[in-house]
């Protein structure tokens, strides 16, 4: 009996050690984790960072990455330096951010036509929800419905009657397959119960040509791009996507007043890094993203593009991600639209 006791008390000092021993390496690692956050903080950025852009330069979204970066430039100490790569609706671009560490140097402007890729592209090279870390959402920015002076309907209620009474007969132009352009009027049709044809183009500047020459009857196009067709007379304006009217164009109405609670459509762009990054670098990021967004000067520029500043946490540009991966994936089914 005594050695049985002796055996188990034994045992007892093992079970004791051993559970002395995880518990001082868990905090050792937990230690060593604060430190290297710490330090990586301390240090972050010791050199320029890049920001991939999945756009033309010159573009709305090149533009607005290039206002914000200049002043996260600033507030980090560190050059910031837009690489645009085009292709894919910003698939090339996410592939090219995947290539590289996850340091916090190399990172990726996320914008609306990334969340449809998913459902128009099953291959894509990379998960954006899986394969990226959220830093925050950059801004905001809308669309205006216009339609071809020689089309009969001057507002929303009579183009879709006219829709309605020629189904398939008339035409939408767009900048390409994925584009919010192309997603807007794909919801409208939806959302109307109307029919009409899609017409996707390589170009955006071209898509517009052909709409301001009367090949298409209507598109939904970036409001700072439209004014200059509204205001003289070349395009109609019949409504806008934001839930409030614009300022550049008060006297259009929104589709949200008109009765289609669904079109509100608000096209967004937001910056992100490749899962692995650490927290720290992100939490850096975020808050110069914030500083910039702030930023008067930054405001105005921003404003000239027809963007609205917004920010907020890695976590509820996350979330917009999911939201609006899963919305454009109904609407792509729907509208039986594919990549070319």
């Amino acid at each position: 009996m005594m050695v049985q006791e002796h055996d188990n008390s034994y045992k007892r000092g093992i079970m004791n050690t051993t559970n002395r021993t995880r518990c001082a390496f868990n905090v050792a690692a937990a230690c060593v984790f604060l430190l290297t956050s710490g330090f990586a903080m301390a240090v972050y950025p010791e050199k320029p960072i890049r920001i991939v852009v999945g756009t033309a330069a010159g573009t709305p979204i090149d533009l607005v990455s290039r206002v914000v970066a200049g002043r996260m430039a600033k507030e980090l100490g560190q050059a910031i330096v837009i690489d645009n790569k085009l292709g894919a609706g910003g698939i090339v671009g996410g592939a090219e951010v995947m290539r590289h560490p996850a340091d916090g140097y190399t990172l990726l402007n996320i914008f609306l036509p990334m969340s449809a890729a998913p459902a128009l592209m099953p291959r894509i090279p990379f998960d954006l929800q899986k394969d990226f870390v959220p830093i925050g959402q950059m801004v905001w920015s809308y669309n205006v419905m216009v339609s071809h002076p020689s089309v009969a309907a001057k507002t929303v209620p009579e183009a879709v009657s006219l829709l309605k009474a020629n189904p398939g007969q008339m035409s939408f132009a767009s900048g390409g397959v994925g584009t919010p352009a192309q997603l807007a009027g794909a919801l409208f049709k939806i959302e109307t119960k109307t029919s009409a044809i899609n017409v996707p183009y390589n170009q955006y500047g071209q898509a517009v040509s052909d709409l301001v020459g009367g090949t298409h009857q209507f598109m939904f196009g970036a409001s700072t791009a439209m004014l200059p067709f509204i205001t003289s007379g070349k395009l109609r304006a019949l409504a806008v996507t934001s839930p409030t009217r614009l300022p550049t164009l008060p006297e259009v109405p929104t589709l949200l007043e008109l009765g289609y609670k669904e079109l509100v459509i608000r096209d967004w762009q937001g910056l992100a890094a490749k899962a692995g990054t650490p927290p720290a670098i992100i939490a850096r990021l975020n808050a110069a993203l914030a500083v910039a967004l702030t930023d008067p000067d930054v405001m105005q520029s921003l404003a000239k593009v027809g963007a609205v500043p917004v920010g907020g946490t890695p976590e509820s540009f996350g979330q917009l991600i999911i939201d609006e991966t899963a919305r454009w994936a109904v609407v792509i089914k729907r509208q039986n639209l594919k990549a070319e």
